[in-house]
């Protein structure tokens, strides 16, 4: 994989809570589980990402 920079979030802390890390690539943004960061990622096209965030902030 590229060399990337993953970057979590600043309300993410260290209780061991459901953390996701994201990335950016030409393709898309990479997504992994902070606690597994060697494990599986996804790569999700721009538009995708977009619908994503805006799905979540309506929670």
């Amino acid at each position: 994989m590229e060399d990337v920079t993953w970057r979590k979030s600043q309300r993410s802390n260290d209780q061991g809570g459901a953390c996701v890390e994201l990335a950016a690539f030409v393709k898309g943004v990479g997504v992994r589980d902070s606690k597994d960061p060697d494990g599986p990622r996804l790569l999700l096209e721009p538009t995708a990402f977009r619908a994503l965030l805006t799905d979540l902030k309506q929670q």
